[in-house]
């Protein structure tokens, strides 16, 4: 298939490995394809200083691409799901100042993140710890780990991988303990509804077995009807012959943490996420989620 496909992107580092994976697959299996790349600055990045609980979900980071797409500007966009990637590392990622791991850290410890999801978790295995909100891309962060005087900062494990990082992780925090975002790890492709010329280029970059554990983390997510203000995980997987899901909501100060795990038919992973989340919301998710709704 000739022609030209147009990937928009994100301008961070990690954006633009996304994008660059996404260009150099479809370049390799189609030849006589020319892939480009355009940067879109979002919302979230002109508010980069902005804590993430306070702007108001993904939208932020997404809305001007979505827009490019549907107004044909971009043909697809490495963020949200048309597609789904081989999945790299889902585990959140321990990086200490001082290369201690997490049951080393010292009683007060400063950990930095940006997610409630880690926040609530990590408080809820230490409630000792002094969280401090960190934003920025990964370099920065990293930086910011030095300069700041901090004991660790916590951060998705992919995506040090991805950037050729994976010497500065001190420790992967078990997915139980710190159970990961719905999709972490995992790249989406978005594209237009009924452009069957651009389905027929994404679809090389589709992983089946990563489709199906993001399509179970997604429907939980989106039975709960959270967002970035709500600390919730999701984890689906294959262990052991069973097609597993764990899932999690908790309050951000850590007292609260519901979690639980279920098994369902790989062949219906939406079943499974839905089943989930109504097995969260009979144990007291709702209740958090609605005085959460209250507090935003």
């Amino acid at each position: 298939m000739a022609g030209t496909i147009r990937i928009g992107s994100r301008g961070s580092q990690l954006a633009l490995w996304q994008a660059n994976w996404a260009k150099a697959c479809l370049s390799d299996r189609f030849p006589e394809c020319r892939v480009e790349i355009t940067v879109i600055r979002t919302q979230g990045d002109r508010l980069s200083e902005t804590p993430l609980s306070q702007m108001g979900g993904k939208e932020v980071w997404t809305k001007e691409i979505e827009k490019a797409l549907l107004e044909n500007q971009i043909d697809l966009a490495v963020h949200t799901l048309g597609a789904v990637s081989k999945r790299e590392d889902v585990r959140d990622a321990l990086v200490s100042r001082r290369g201690e791991k997490f049951i080393d850290l010292g009683k007060n410890a400063r950990i930095a993140t940006s997610s409630l999801r880690r926040q609530a978790q990590l408080l809820h295995a230490r409630p000792d710890f002094k969280i401090e909100s960190i934003r920025g891309n990964v370099d920065t962060r990293l930086r910011k780990l030095h300069e700041e005087g901090l004991d660790a900062i916590i951060l998705a494990a992919a995506g040090l991988i991805r950037l050729g990082l994976r010497d500065q992780i001190t420790e992967c925090l078990d997915p139980i303990v710190c159970v990961p975002a719905p999709g972490q790890a995992a790249l989406g492709i978005e594209t237009r509804q009924k452009d069957d010329r651009v389905a027929a280029f994404v679809e090389v970059l589709n992983d089946v077995d990563a489709f199906r554990d993001v399509g179970a983390e997604r429907e939980m997510l989106r039975t709960l009807e959270g967002g970035c203000r709500v600390p919730i995980g999701a984890w689906a997987r294959v262990e052991a012959g069973e097609f597993r899901l764990t899932g999690m909501v908790a309050t951000p100060d850590g007292q609260c943490v519901i979690r639980e795990s279920l098994v369902g038919d790989p062949d219906n992973p939406q079943d499974l996420g839905r089943a989930m989340a109504k097995k969260l919301i009979g144990l007291g998710a709702d209740d958090i989620l609605a005085n959460l709704e209250e507090l935003g």
